[in-house]
Parts: C-alpha cells; sequence; structure tokens
C-alpha cells in the first residue's frame, strides 16, 4: 500500500473554441499525458474522468461516447459528475488503497458545443418552487454578492479589482480564454448583468479537456524528477434550498479545515505559498479568501489592495487567471489543480510566480453560491 500519492503529468486544452470535436480533443490530452509519462495505456492502471451528461456536456450517457478515445475502454474506470476535483480524489484513493500504481484523472468540457452556463444552471434548481422563478447561478451569486457588499463593507471597486488582476495575469496564461488589461472603470463600466454584478466580473464559457496522471511513491519515481506530492483534501456540502442557507457561512472553511488537517498546515496565510482558485464570479475571490483562512471575515478587498494576492505578491492567488479567465465548467476544478502543479515545477511559463513555492492550494465549487466546495494541498 502506498503511503504517498504524486502528481507525475499534466495536460490540457486552450479554453476558447476549437475546431477540434470532443473525441478527438479529449485523444490528444489523452496521448499528451502518456507521451510526457513514457507510459502506454497498458500501465496506467486506472481511470477517473470528470464529465456532465446533458448539463455542460452537450451528450448523455458522456462517457459512453469518449471511454475509448481517452483509453479507459475495458479499463477499470469510472466517470464522476460535476466538481472535478472529486474525480483527482477519488484516483488518489485508488493508489492509496494500494489496488493501482498508476490512475489517469481526466476533466471533459466543451463549453462551445453547450448551451449558455445559466441555461444550464438553471436546470440545478428546485423544478417547482425556484425554476420558474428563473433562478440560475448568476443570480444567485448577485444575491451573494449584495449581502457581502454591505454587510462588510466591501466595495464595487475592490470586487471589480479581482477581474482586473486576473485578466492581466491571464496574458501570461497560453491557455486561458479571456485576457487582456483592464481598468476598475472598464469592469464595472460593462454590461449589467445581475445587479450588482457586471459582465467583466463573470467567467465565460470555455471549453476544457484536462488531465492529470498520479502514481505511488514507487512508480513516480520511475517516471519523473518532479513529482508533486499530495499533501491533503477536504470538500463539504451546503444545504440543497438556496433560502435554507447564510450565502457568507459556507461550507468552505469545513472543507479547507478538513485538508488542513491532512496536510499539517496550521497558519495557512503562512504556510500556503499560491493558491488557485475556482471564482466564476469575481467579488467571490475575495470571500473564498476568508473562508481559507487568508484573512479575516470582511477582509478581502483589503487583502486584495494589499498586493499579497497579486502574481508577485507573498501569496499569489490565479496567477493563472483563475476562472474568471477560463472557464470549462466541469474541468475547472481539476485545471486548478493542474496550474499549481505547473507552478510547484517552475513550469508554469510566462504567469510563474517570483521566487521558490513549496505548497499550494487548489479549490473547486460546485453549485449556486459555493454550495459544494473541494479543497485539496499539493507540495513539492
Amino acid at each position: 500500500m502506498s503511503k504517498k500519492v504524486a502528481v507525475v503529468a499534466v495536460a490540457q486544452t486552450p479554453g476558447a473554441e476549437s475546431k477540434d470535436n470532443l473525441y478527438d480533443q479529449a485523444y490528444h490530452v489523452t496521448r499528451e499525458i502518456l507521451d510526457k509519462s513514457g507510459l502506454n495505456r497498458e500501465k496506467v492502471g486506472t481511470i477517473v474522468s470528470a464529465a456532465s451528461d446533458i448539463f455542460h456536456g452537450g451528450i448523455s450517457c458522456a462517457n459512453s461516447y469518449y471511454w475509448e478515445t481517452t483509453g479507459a475502454f475495458l479499463k477499470n474506470a469510472s466517470r464522476q459528475d460535476g466538481e472535478s476535483l472529486f474525480a483527482f480524489f477519488y484516483g488518489v484513493m485508488r493508489i492509496l488503497a494500494g489496488h493501482y500504481d498508476t490512475a489517469l484523472i481526466l476533466a471533459i468540457c466543451k463549453g462551445s458545443e453547450n448551451p449558455e452556463n445559466d441555461a444550464c444552471t438553471l436546470m440545478f434548481s428546485d423544478p417547482f418552487y425556484q425554476r420558474e422563478l428563473g433562478i440560475q447561478e448568476t443570480i444567485a451569486a448577485a444575491l451573494q454578492m449584495r449581502q457581502y457588499m454591505d454587510k462588510y463593507g466591501v466595495t464595487k471597486e475592490q470586487c471589480a479589482g479581482v477581474s482586473v488582476k486576473n485578466f492581466r495575469n491571464a496574458l501570461g496564461n497560453p491557455y486561458a480564454h479571456k485576457r487582456g488589461r483592464y481598468t476598475v472603470k472598464d469592469v464595472l463600466e460593462s454590461g449589467m448583468l445581475a445587479d450588482p454584478l457586471t459582465e467583466l466580473q463573470v467567467a465565460p464559457k470555455s471549453e476544457g479537456i484536462v488531465a492529470v496522471l498520479l502514481a505511488s511513491e514507487e512508480a513516480a519515481k520511475k517516471i519523473t524528477d518532479k513529482p508533486i506530492w499530495f499533501k491533503g483534501y477536504g470538500s463539504s456540502l451546503d444545504n440543497y434550498f438556496l433560502g435554507d442557507r447564510n450565502l457568507l457561512e459556507g461550507q468552505l472553511p469545513a472543507a479547507a479545515a478538513r485538508a488542513y488537517k491532512m496536510a499539517g498546515i496550521n497558519d495557512p496565510r503562512k504556510e500556503i505559498d499560491l493558491a488557485e482558485i475556482t471564482e466564476p464570479y469575481a467579488f467571490q475571490e475575495l470571500l473564498w479568501c476568508e473562508d481559507l483562512g487568508f484573512c479575516e471575515k470582511g477582509g478581502g478587498g483589503k487583502l486584495l489592495e494589499s498586493g499579497i494576492t497579486e502574481r508577485t505578491g507573498r501569496l499569489p492567488v490565479n496567477p493563472s487567471g483563475g476562472v474568471l479567465a477560463n472557464n470549462p465548467y466541469v474541468s475547472r476544478g481539476l485545471q486548478r489543480v493542474v496550474e499549481a502543479v505547473l507552478q510547484l515545477r517552475g513550469e508554469a511559463g510566462e504567469h510563474q510566480v517570483d521566487g521558490k513555492r513549496k505548497t499550494a492550494l487548489a479549490h473547486g465549487t460546485h453549485g449556486f453560491a459555493g454550495q459544494c466546495h473541494a479543497v485539496a494541498i499539493l507540495g513539492s
């Protein structure tokens, strides 16, 4: 039984629309990760994929469609629906259990062939009471943002500052879908979607086939000289009905506490060197930073203004540009793992953070206003 699990290879597709079909995209990413690791399909012990039937996938029985092209046919493989960071942990557990030495984790999402994100998220809501009202993810986020600003005095300028930072970071990321140099004024004056959310504060609909190869400690030493080790994981799920929840007291602190305990982290602000956070709405990066223990409650805006979370800061947050810059809905949690691994390896190219970083956090969320959260800790 392996006591340690490492990420030994990663691969991903760009977020912009591709003329390649989903089948070909999934094949190319799988082929790339096998070539990088020097393995063939027969040497991969198990495969776990994350995809979504119809919602954000456009295909029913999605795994039946892409199973062959990802090498999963006639292997011990399974599929997870929703937040792909769960698929990552399922692969980790299979290796820790001692049944496999390697596990290929895939996240599949072809945004260009999907309906608009909120046409999908409308289907998340209760069909009898909420769906007829048009409650979908952006409406829920707008309610959360207004409550956040009113309770803590966080300003709309501070929220817009997240978009400015992340779109600028994305200029150095060749996989980003949306990038650019914007001012706070640009962000606030972009079209209103759901008050107080404007267009440049909402993540796009992106492509995204993402792959991670995991290996036991013994196998990792044979595959790479730059293993990135799994350190900890935690997840937690809130109530289904939006009205039954306090939107500012969610489950991310609980998920983070479990991951920190497993990783032996006592002071996350000091012990974590960078974070890749899923922030489909700009203000959520501030709120999630608070819930992750990077600052006090209500202090996310000031944390941003301090420069600590800049790519050149003490605790860079979303040096890749985050989900605001690239939002393959199902794949985005696993993509945070990929970006964290590239940073820890010093292989992030133009968006590489300054200095040596040893510990990174990857975060994924799913559902209205952060209904579900997952946190993974990785270390070099």
